[in-house]
This record gives C-alpha cells, sequence and structure tokens, in this order.
C-alpha cells in the first residue's frame, strides 16, 4: 500500500488497514448484491448464464465495489448514472427511490440491457448510488428475442428515460404495467425487475452498514485514499510504455443490413503517464445495428486499457482517470440518438482487440494474440403448450495465445468475463430439442509456438417448428489474428441440415423458420497462435496429439 492510502498516525486520516477494509467491505456488499440478482431472477439468461453485472458507487457515480459480471457493463453502470445526472441533477433523487433506465443514447448498450439504480441517503444526505443491469429476453423489438435486421431503435424495443418506479419506497405499479404490457414475456419481465431491484436495495444496506461501523467521514477518506492508490498505478503501468503513435485497423464481416464491411481504426498515443484512444476515422454509423452510445463505447475501451495496463489490481472510480476516449459524433461508436444499437458488441469487441495487437510491439508480455471475436448469438424461439418461448445463447471460442503460454479454449469473449454457457441440461428441459454434440473443435487454435485456444462445436436437433435467430461476425472478413509469426485461428461455421436438402452455410439470420428434424452445427472460432510454429517444443506437439487437440 503507497503513502496516499493515509498515515495512520495523522489526524483523522484512516489507517490503512483501515482503507483496506473498506474497499473490500463494498466489494463484499456488491458481490452480495450479484447473489441476491442471481438466486431471485426470473429467466435464465440472468440466474443460469449470467447476463448481468452489479455495482456500488459515490454520489458522483465513481465506482466503490464491482463483483465479477460482465466487463462491457461495469464501465457503463457508472457512466449511465453520470449520464441521468447530467439530465436529471441531483435534486430529483428521494430516499426510498429506484430508478430504471434502458435508453441505448443514455445507457449505451442495446434496450434489452435494463439498468436499476437506487440513490443512497445517509443521514439525509445523498452518499452513494447502487446499480445493477441485466438483460431481458424481450424488450418489445419488432421480432421475439434479438431482431438482428433493425435500422433503427424504434424497431428494437421499448425506450425508457430516466423513470422513477419507486418513489417514497411505493411501488409505481402503472409504470410497471406499461412496461411489462410492451414484453412477450411480461412474468419473466417483471421477475428479472423485481430482482435487479431486490439487488439495488440489498447494495443500499451494504452501503449503510459501512457507514454505520465506521462513520463517514472515515469513510469518505478512505473511498479518496482507494482513489489516489488506482490512479498512481494507472500512471504508473502506462509510463513504463514506450511513447509513441500505434495504429491498427480491421474490418467486421458486415452490420446484418447490408453487405459492406464495417471499418475500425484504433490510434492508441502513449505521451508519459496517459493514452489516449482515438476512433476517429471507423465506419459512420451503420445502417445496421452495429453501433453503441458513447456511454458503453468509453466502457469497452477502458476495458481494453484494464487488460493493458494494471490487470490484477480492483477497479474502482480512481482508474481511467489517465485515459482520454475520442469517439467522433457520428461513427458507429458514437451515433445519433435514433441509430439501431442492438449489436453494440462487435465493433467494440473488434476495438479493444485492436488495441492490444496494437501496442503489441512495444509491449509483447501484456498482449496476446487474436481471440473469441464475437458473442457468437443463437436464438431460437417457438411455441409450445405453455406459450412463447426464447432460448438465447452467446457461445464461447478460442483466446489467443500470448508469451508464455497457449490460449485457453472455450472459453467466452472477455467483454462478457463471468459469463456463463446455458446448460444442456437446462435447454433440453426447457425447449424442443436435442443437443447431439458440444465439443471443443480439434484444430481450430492458430499454430504458433505457443498454440491459440480451440472453438466448440455445438448441434441442435429441432424437435418442433421454431424461428431460429443468427449472428456470427469475424467469419469473413477478420479471423483472429496470429502475433509474432503465429497462426491465424480458425473462422467460425454455421451449417443448417434440414432434413432432405442440402446443408446450408450462413452467418446471420434473423427469420430463419425450420421445421422438426433439422440440425444447427455450430463451430466457433479459435484464437490465433503466438511465435513460430516450428519453435513449438516436441513435448507440447505430443500432449496436442495425446489431448485430440489437433486434427
Amino acid at each position: 500500500m503507497s503513502d496516499t492510502t493515509g498515515n495512520g498516525n495523522a489526524p483523522n486520516m484512516p489507517s490503512p488497514a483501515t482503507v483496506e477494509v473498506v474497499r473490500n467491505a463494498f466489494i463484499s456488499g456488491a458481490e452480495q448484491m450479484r447473489r441476491n440478482l442471481y438466486r431471485s431472477a426470473h429467466s435464465p439468461v440472468i440466474y443460469e448464464m449470467k447476463d448481468c453485472s452489479v455495482g456500488i458507487f459515490d454520489s458522483e457515480g465513481r465506482l466503490l465495489g464491482q463483483a465479477p459480471g460482465l466487463p462491457f457493463f461495469l464501465g457503463s453502470l457508472g457512466g449511465t448514472i453520470r449520464a441521468v445526472i447530467g439530465i436529471k441533477g441531483y435534486e430529483v433523487f428521494q430516499e426510498g427511490d429506484v430508478w430504471i433506465v434502458n435508453d441505448s443514447s443514455i445507457a449505451g448498450s442495446h434496450l434489452n440491457d435494463v439498468t436499476v439504480y437506487a440513490p443512497i441517503f445517509v443521514d439525509g444526505r445523498l452518499r452513494g448510488f447502487t446499480a445493477a443491469k441485466a438483460h431481458w429476453n424481450d424488450i418489445g423489438a419488432k421480432d421475439a428475442g434479438f431482431a438482428g435486421d433493425t435500422t433503427d431503435i424504434f424497431q428494437e424495443g421499448l425506450r425508457i428515460g430516466p423513470t422513477c418506479i419507486f418513489r417514497d419506497g411505493r411501488l409505481d405499479q402503472q409504470i410497471v404495467d406499461l412496461i411489462a404490457l410492451n414484453s412477450r414475456f411480461p412474468t419473466a419481465l417483471v421477475g428479472d425487475l423485481m430482482a435487479e431491484i431486490s439487488a439495488c436495495r440489498t447494495g443500499v444496506e451494504r452501503f449503510r452498514s459501512i457507514v454505520r461501523r465506521f462513520g463517514w467521514d472515515q469513510v469518505e477518506k478512505s473511498i479518496q485514499a482507494v482513489f489516489e492508490q488506482a490512479e498512481a498505478e494507472d500512471r504508473l503501468s502506462v509510463a513504463e510504455i514506450p511513447d509513441g503513435v500505434y495504429v491498427e485497423s480491421a474490418y467486421l464481416d458486415n452490420d446484418g443490413v447490408t453487405e459492406d464491411p464495417v471499418y475500425v481504426k484504433v490510434t492508441v498515443t502513449v505521451e508519459g503517464d496517459s493514452m489516449t484512444v482515438d476512433l476517429t476515422g471507423s465506419n459512420r454509423q451503420n445502417t445496421g445495428s452495429v453501433n453503441s452510445g458513447i456511454v458503453q463505447t468509453r466502457s469497452g475501451i477502458e476495458q481494453g486499457f484494464k487488460f493493458l495496463v494494471n490487470p490484477h489490481s480492483p477497479v474502482s472510480g480512481g482508474n481511467f482517470r489517465n485515459l482520454e476516449v475520442i469517439a467522433p459524433e457520428g461513427t458507429c461508436f458514437n451515433p445519433s440518438e435514433t441509430a439501431a444499437c442492438l449489436k453494440y458488441g462487435p465493433h467494440l469487441m473488434l476495438a479493444l482487440d485492436l488495441m492490444i495487437k496494437a501496442l503489441s510491439r512495444v509491449v509483447p508480455e501484456r498482449a496476446a494474440a487474436g481471440h473469441v471475436g464475437d458473442s457468437w448469438n443463437v436464438i431460437i424461439v417457438g411455441e409450445d403448450e405453455f406459450g412463447l418461448f426464447l432460448s438465447g445463447e452467446a457461445l464461447t471460442g478460442g483466446w489467443g495465445a500470448y508469451e508464455g503460454g497457449d490460449g485457453e479454449s472455450a472459453l467466452i469473449h472477455s467483454a462478457a468475463g463471468d459469463f456463463k454457457n446455458f446448460p444442456i441440461e437446462t435447454m433440453e428441459h426447457r425447449y424442443p430439442l436435442i443437443m447431439r454434440r458440444h465439443s471443443l473443435r480439434e484444430g481450430s487454435g492458430g499454430d504458433g509456438k505457443w498454440r491459440g485456444g480451440m472453438g466448440i462445436i455445438r448441434e441442435y436437433e429441432i424437435l418442433a417448428p421454431v424461428t431460429i435467430q443468427l449472428w456470427f461476425e469475424r467469419a469473413v472478413q477478420q479471423p483472429s489474428w496470429g502475433l509474432f509469426g503465429g497462426q491465424d485461428g480458425a473462422s467460425p461455421e454455421v451449417w443448417v441440415h434440414r432434413p432432405g436438402e442440402a446443408p446450408e452455410k450462413m452467418y446471420k439470420a434473423n427469420d430463419l423458420k425450420v421445421e422438426p428434424g433439422t440440425r444447427l452445427v455450430v463451430k466457433t472460432g479459435g484464437g490465433g497462435g503466438w511465435g513460430d510454429p516450428a519453435e513449438r517444443s516436441e513435448e507440447d506437439r505430443a500432449t496436442d496429439r495425446r489431448l485430440e487437440l489437433v486434427t
């Protein structure tokens, strides 16, 4: 612990031990929020797949404590709170309030990601916020689940601006009813909403208990010490990167509506102990939904920064103070308020990878080869005796190798962090399908001195008439690249086998109707290799063959 944590002998300053206890108390409080959310949520996408994040923040929306979740969400939670404060001001918040928002121009991601947040009052004064963000399966878009061919925000569902749903501790049932009326799964929606509210209330109580234990003066000074330490560590880490301007660019396959590739350019400038990430030159706002609001864009770039800078320390409101993000208005990273944003992730995931690739030339020990290029969605929608159902998945793939080690296999993109796969037992129990195969995809990792991780193969047999939605990126334009002589990872493949017909290869589909007996075979991409394949040890080669990791 550095001197910035305070000297225990100085008047009224918390001791280093107190600072650490306070720091970890907020993290523990966030973990309790997360567990409450998982355990009380209605939808498998939350309680099984963990498509959610929670956090505790100070009164300015700066992070105090987070639990494992989606890194993409964590930066946007604080950014959303700050955006709402900028729109509404502080005076609108009252003790006992709970608020809700999902508008992409405020929260940054798609409308299915709904943020619930609550102000924290201690002795009548606003001291902080708690927030939870979770994916709701249906928010009233033009199609159930993911409408991957949208061209504006109005096709993507109900836009909710900053709205108070609890005032003085009393639920505004009319607002809840209005939101539920716009969903194809109203019961699940209300259940997931109440789970997020419960998580936020848990965070409020944990915050207050920390203040009761230590007193606000000690808590406030401990928070400041934590922030100062985080900033100092970030600056020290960036200062170790050689000054310079580092540029990388690549293309996504398309935006889901047009066939035009989506260009992403990242310019990383390191000057002293500060870093600037400039997205100037990237695609203009896309016709399709490959766009992200500025709050989500900043969150994604912060994640790339954290990958490279001081990655092993907890994140707090003191981080990212030496990071500037430039995203010109009118681009896919800072679009208009009415832009379609359903697929807000692919270009951000590519930008994140390009940041790492750009700096790999000067800090290779911090970098990795290209990995899991997309969230690779498989959505199955249909009806059974209980009504409409929706099965939604984001699939795993291979991570890039790094200096000293092979890439991990069958792991979700780093943007999704703690995201889990959908258990086969749950899927087969809830939906009319059989999972005929779930395995590693042999040979999909790029060869190298250190081998890229492998993707997976999932084979679905459909047992009833359903509609399938697919979104697979980085299949044509840019597979997961190798570094320093390593080979690229294999691109993803999706094959649709209809009874009595030749297999059909596709990567994106929004309204693919299939009959019983159809098989869907999905092969996700592998990670890039690192270093000359000729330098891979014979021992590692023998292990690859023994474990059947290569063809």
